[in-house]
């Protein structure tokens, strides 16, 4: 009889065969204005169909963390208005991002209703050098075009990674990374990658923060709907995170885990996103809507940046109906109400982002620079990833109140 160990090596070869497939059109149609996000809506859903004839493994084996699954599709009956005719499809180590799922508390079956059954929505958010992101039309998941060296970095983390959510039974503030795909058209290679969203599906943000380790300078796209403000945008702004003790203490025993791990595996320059969603103006909006649109039906989100309607089907969605400034923390994961003694009733969204940059020759070689040139206590961008997660924790512990 083939041990446990064997059957899951059996498994992880598998998924590594190369399949050509020849499909019949129009047996589910995804339409996107983009052909890539049609693509991946179509890979995304034939990923998690083939995964759920996968026998979930007792536990991961090392070809599990190489693994992958690919297929070309070239059918020249593909309504060119919605999906190329040919493409390829390359999803990246499927039985540990199907494990973080489930660890993170995720329906597969859900996860693939949020990305295929409407086109994924763009955002106007931008994040390092320029990355491009989608969420998913119904707001729980942040879809993120990423570097082939993104993807190495991906790749070289994920076994440590995994055992850190393990450990922390995926309580924890980093990305709750998903699914990693290479989608490829006319001839062009896209790299994306999956989160959960930081911010909520169904409480708007009014204001946003990306953090570091304090005194960044300014710089905030102000033509934008919902800018992104930095550091001294927040200290100038006399803000502060009002939570509870109980709350704080969680949140820092979290952080400090969190940073330290990232701090073993030499990454640095993450931050920290704040979202602050305004729990009266939100009910003002709602009162105002509802006067200004009497015959409109449906429920509100109470926002200032429009969010589609729930998926009913949605077996993630609460069983209650949720009342202003109220959220599931079960889909929630991220967010945390401002203390009763709070001079505003607020929830933050508070999460760290941009993990996968490494402490690589080019931060030795410029940190070392800088060092000559300024000093070794002076304070630098290029501090080493042990500095930088000191920093960055201190710096934190001062805007919670």
């Amino acid at each position: 009889m083939a041990s446990a160990s064997s059957i899951a090596a059996n498994i992880a070869s598998k998924t590594k065969t190369k399949k050509k497939h020849f499909v019949a059109q129009k047996v589910k149609l995804f339409r996107a204005s983009d052909p890539l996000l049609s693509v991946l809506m179509w890979g995304v859903n034939h990923s998690i169909n083939e995964l759920s004839h996968v026998q979930i493994p007792i536990m991961l084996m090392p070809d599990d963390f190489k693994a992958y699954s690919k297929i070309k599709v070239d059918n020249h009956l593909f309504n060119k208005e919605n999906m190329p005719s040919h493409f390829k499809f390359k999803e990246y180590c499927p039985l540990v991002f199907r494990n973080l799922r489930e660890r993170f508390g995720i329906d597969d079956q859900d996860f693939s209703n949020s990305l295929t059954r409407s086109a994924p929505l763009n955002s106007d958010a931008q994040g390092r050098s320029g990355a491009r992101f989608h969420t998913s039309y119904d707001k729980r998941y942040v879809i993120k075009i990423i570097s082939s060296e993104d993807v190495a970095e991906m790749h070289n983390i994920l076994k440590k990674y995994h055992q850190f959510i393990v450990e922390c039974h995926g309580n924890t503030l980093l990305p709750q990374f998903l699914g990693m795909y290479r989608l490829t058209v006319d001839g062009d290679e896209t790299y994306m990658i999956v989160t959960r969203n930081v911010f909520s599906h169904r409480l708007s943000v009014y204001k946003k923060y990306d953090l570091k380790v304090g005194g960044l300078c300014s710089f905030t796209a102000i033509a934008k709907e919902l800018p992104t403000y930095k550091d001294n945008d927040f200290i100038n702004d006399g803000m502060k995170i009002c939570i509870d003790g109980e709350n704080k203490k969680m949140f820092l025993e979290k952080l400090k885990k969190d940073v330290e791990f990232l701090a073993q595996l030499k990454l640095m320059d993450y931050s920290l996103l704040v979202g602050i969603h305004d729990v009266e103006r939100a009910e003002q909006e709602e009162v105002e809507s509802e006067d200004n649109e009497p015959e409109e039906e449906g429920e509100s989100d109470g926002g200032g940046i429009g969010t589609p309607p729930d998926s009913p089907s949605n077996t993630l969605d609460s069983t209650k109906p949720l009342g202003p400034g109220e959220f599931d923390p079960a889909i929630d994961v991220y967010a945390i109400k401002s203390n009763d003694n709070a001079t505003k009733k607020e929830i933050y969204f508070m999460a760290i982002i941009d993990i996968l940059q490494h402490y690589d020759a080019k931060k030795k070689a410029a940190h070392a620079a800088k060092t000559v040139k300024h000093g070794a206590g002076a304070e630098i961008s290029t501090v080493n990833p042990e500095q930088y997660s000191k920093r960055f924790y201190d710096f934190i512990t001062t805007i919670l109140s």
